[in-house]
C-alpha cells in the first residue's frame, strides 16, 4: 500500500514538472520569436512599468506609509482615511497589554506593506468615532478601504486566541480582508508560524454592538 502511495505521489510530481517545463519552453519559444522591435516595445513596457512603481512608492512615503504612527484626534483620522486608500487604524488604550503587544507587530508591518497606512488612536480620546464605529473591545483594528469601514480584527479572536500570535498570522487576517497586498495564500493560516495550542476563528465581518470600552487582555490593565 506504501508503495502504491509512493508511486501516486511521484507520477504527479512528474506531471507537475512536466507542466512547468512546458510552459517555460512556451517563454523561450515566444521570446525567441521576437523581433528588435518587439524586444524594445517589451523593454520600454517594463520600464514605464518601473517608473510607475517607484513614482507610486514616493507618493506613499510622502504621506507617511512606512511608518507606524500615531494620530491625536478624530479628526485626524477622516483625513487619513480620505488622503489614503487602504488604512488600518488600531483603537487602543494606553494601559492594556494586547494594544502593545499589537503595537509591536503592526510597525513591522507598516514597513513591508507600503501600500497601507498603519496608525494608531487612542479610544478613550475618539468618543464620537469610537460610538460611530461601535468600538466596544480593546484592541480593535478598524480596516478602512476607500474611505469605508470594511472589516473589524477585534482582540486576538482572529489570531489563534493567543498572546503568541506571529506578525505573519496578522498579515495573513489583513490580507483576507484586501487592505494589504498579501502574497500567501488565504485559505488558511500561515502553519510554519502557528503557535501550538492556537485555534483560528472562521473570519467574518464583525459588527460589534454596545457602548464602553472592555479589554481583551486576560489580565486586565498593566
Amino acid at each position: 500500500m506504501a508503495n502504491q502511495t509512493m508511486d501516486i505521489i511521484a507520477k504527479a510530481l512528474e506531471q507537475s514538472a512536466k507542466l512547468v517545463e512546458e510552459e517555460v519552453d512556451a517563454q523561450l519559444t515566444k521570446l525567441n520569436e521576437m523581433d528588435e522591435d518587439d524586444l524594445e516595445r517589451l523593454k520600454e513596457r517594463r520600464l514605464e512599468a518601473l517608473k510607475k512603481a517607484q513614482k507610486q512608492k514616493q507618493e506613499w512615503l510622502s504621506k507617511g506609509h512606512g511608518e507606524y504612527t500615531e494620530i491625536s484626534s478624530e479628526r485626524d483620522f477622516f483625513t487619513e482615511v480620505k488622503e489614503n486608500k487602504n488604512v488600518v487604524c488600531h483603537f487602543y488604550r494606553s494601559s492594556t497589554m494586547r494594544c502593545k503587544i499589537l503595537d509591536k507587530h503592526l510597525a513591522i508591518l507598516a514597513k513591508k506593506h507600503l501600500e497601507t497606512k498603519f496608525i494608531k488612536l487612542n479610544a478613550e480620546k475618539a468618543p464620537f468615532l469610537s460610538e460611530r464605529l461601535r468600538i466596544k473591545v480593546l484592541p480593535t483594528l478598524a480596516l478602512v478601504l476607500d474611505g469605508k469601514t470594511k472589516d473589524y480584527v477585534v482582540g486576538f479572536t482572529d489570531l489563534g486566541n493567543t498572546d503568541d500570535f506571529s506578525t505573519e498570522v496578522l498579515e495573513w487576517r489583513l490580507g483576507c480582508a484586501s487592505i494589504i497586498n498579501y502574497s500567501g495564500s488565504l485559505l488558511e493560516p500561515p502553519t510554519k508560524t502557528q503557535r501550538s495550542g492556537s485555534k483560528f476563528s472562521r473570519v467574518e465581518k464583525k459588527t460589534i454592538r454596545g457602548r464602553g470600552y472592555d479589554s481583551d487582555s486576560d489580565s486586565g490593565d498593566d
